[in-house]
């Protein structure tokens, strides 16, 4: 039997699997380099979403920041409007304790005494005076006690001197004393205080 020569198709075999190993090696180079280039994309496109969902989001915080400080300027003038009001109908509601303050310090004042000085601050008043009598003096601040308008008189201080020539000379007592004046009337003090009768209308029978 002849021989064969088998070199030509071995070699020519060996090309083809050279042939097939760069298609094949080619083929997958080209398809991790499309795969990188795919990943590349997506995830720039996933950072560009991001940040454009970021800066909604920093447009959303800014945009409610600036609403929180509306509302607490917004706040802040009802509660300074709520202060006025508040300070406003303080003065409406006391602003008769003054009458009545000066009325009944001369409504309760005995004959043989008188006041020279009165000096307020806040609901405290001192008072300053002279007298005929310590009687006069006691009697003064029951009075005062007495009043729907005042409370808790505090004698601080009395002294005896004498005024005018020596053979007329009046011993008159001075006084110092403070009273707590009452910014409304309790319901216990409207009860006792005294009702007025009611005038007659002129020309009435």
């Amino acid at each position: 039997m002849a021989g064969l020569n088998l070199l030509p198709w071995r070699e020519k075999a060996r090309e083809e699997n050279k042939k097939q190993f760069f298609v094949l090696v080619g083929g997958s180079l080209l398809l991790a380099a499309a795969a990188v280039f795919g990943a590349h994309q997506y995830m720039q496109y996933a950072i560009e979403h991001q940040e454009q969902r970021n800066q909604y989001l920093s447009t959303q915080i800014a945009e409610l920041d600036k609403q929180i400080k509306e509302i607490e300027q917004l706040d802040a003038t009802r509660q300074a409007l709520l202060d006025r009001m508040q300070v406003i109908e303080d003065l409406q509601s006391t602003r008769p304790a003054i009458v009545h303050l000066f009325d009944e310090m001369v409504n309760a004042l005995p004959k043989g005494m008188y006041l020279l000085h009165l000096k307020q601050d806040g609901t405290k008043v001192e008072l300053e005076g002279k007298a005929e009598s310590y009687a006069r003096v006691s009697s003064y601040m029951n009075r005062l006690d007495a009043s729907p308008w005042l409370s808790s008189s505090n004698l601080n201080v009395i002294s005896t001197k004498k005024e005018g020539a020596e053979d007329e000379a009046l011993v008159l007592r001075d006084f110092k004393l403070d009273v707590t004046q009452l910014l409304r009337q309790t319901q216990e003090n409207v009860d006792a205080e005294p009702s007025k009768p009611n005038k007659k209308p002129e020309g009435g029978k």
